[in-house]
């Protein structure tokens, strides 16, 4: 399953949380970007209930991740 996370943190800590959001297993790429989400993450995990934990319990506990917002991929 893959999916496309875009996440809105705080001023100044894009490349920072990228880099953290990268060392979580599942998370193919981090990338800090401009415009109205900081940082694009690709995300491949084996089951629904791996993103579930990922997206709900791991992203939002890194310090500066302010908003999520998830797209999952169609095979």
């Amino acid at each position: 399953m893959r999916a496309y996370v875009l996440v809105t943190v705080g001023s100044g800590k894009a490349r920072d949380l990228a880099q953290r959001i990268l060392a979580i297993p599942g998370v193919k790429m981090a990338d800090a970007c401009w415009g109205d989400s900081d940082v694009h993450v690709v995300v491949e995990v084996p089951s629904g209930n791996e993103l579930n934990g990922l997206i709900i319990e791991k992203l939002p506990q890194l310090e500066g991740v302010a908003r999520t917002s998830t797209r999952i991929a169609m095979d």
